[in-house]
């Protein structure tokens, strides 16, 4: 974990007491060195309990200390999901921030830094349950086709196709796919892909999909380092997720097809194919 930033950003947005800006360091680096979660999930992390303690505060009407987060009320956690219903936040988004509370008090817990038992007692909003469903052949390769022709500029253009290809030519997770170096680019027709708790495992590799990245390569106007990111955004950083999401969203609206229509899905798409 050398070089991995492990101070929490949250600090500077809310107050609280020494121990409890302590305790939420020590929290931050347990998450980040020990549970080795990734950027996404820590920084889901931190805008759910900075968001929790910008409410807190006023709720309170001071700083919070460690004795103030042990003697906090089912009252006062349901007060906290109330406002962010009367905001208007979803209800995945609650669920999610009800489990980074959970996970923090936990660890409170656990390092007897402070003992809550009404968190346990908080409710998780419940969500519809929904599997991603696989795209029909005909689909996949209609999204491969067009997804290219949702930007101007030819080499994002080839990226977001080489990218989609990827997921569903390889059955990568989107992580998985803009996690990729450039020196990770197979030769030969296998690669190997470190996946969730650092499993690794041998994916082929189609021509079709070795095609689409040296596309884009060759379209990219800057080298792309070999030890740094092969999927790159406008500003020549490490593509961020959102943005494949996002063209996945203009893709489906483009093309009718359901809400199903996801970067995962493509992964489903993949598998299910692969079987048939």
């Amino acid at each position: 974990m050398a070089g991995r930033e492990v101070s929490p950003k949250i600090l500077v947005n809310f107050a609280a007491e020494p121990a409890v800006v302590r305790a939420i360091e020590e929290w931050w680096k347990w998450m980040t060195v020990e549970k080795n979660c990734s950027d996404h999930t820590l920084d889901a992390y931190a805008r759910d309990l900075s968001a929790f303690f910008k409410y807190l505060s006023p709720h309170l009407g001071f700083p919070p200390g460690l004795s103030d987060l042990e003697n906090l009320t089912t009252i006062d956690f349901r007060g906290y999901l109330a406002k962010r219903h009367n905001d208007g936040l979803s209800r995945s988004s609650t669920a999610r921030a009800v489990s980074t509370l959970r996970n923090f008090f936990k660890f409170l817990d656990r390092r007897e830094l402070a003992h809550n038992a009404a968190i346990k007692a908080v409710k998780t909003p419940k969500l519809p349950r929904s599997i991603p469903k696989p795209l029909s052949e005909i689909e996949a390769r209609e999204a491969l086709s067009v997804i290219g022709d949702l930007h101007d500029t030819p080499w994002i253009a080839a990226r977001d196709m080489a990218v989609l290809t990827l997921l569903y030519g390889c059955g990568l997770r989107i992580s998985e796919a803009l996690n990729l170096n450039v020196e990770d680019v197979p030769e030969g027709d296998a690669m190997v892909i470190t996946g969730k708790g650092n499993k690794q495992r041998v994916v082929p590799v189609l021509p079709i999909v070795l095609d689409a990245i040296a596309y884009y390569r060759k379209l990219y106007p800057k080298r792309l380092k070999k030890s740094g990111p092969l999927f790159v955004g406008a500003q020549g950083k490490r593509l961020n997720a959102g943005i494949i999401q996002r063209q996945v969203r203009k893709l489906r609206a483009l093309l009718g097809l359901p809400s199903t229509a996801t970067p995962h899905a493509l992964r489903h798409s993949f598998a299910t194919h692969l079987l048939a």
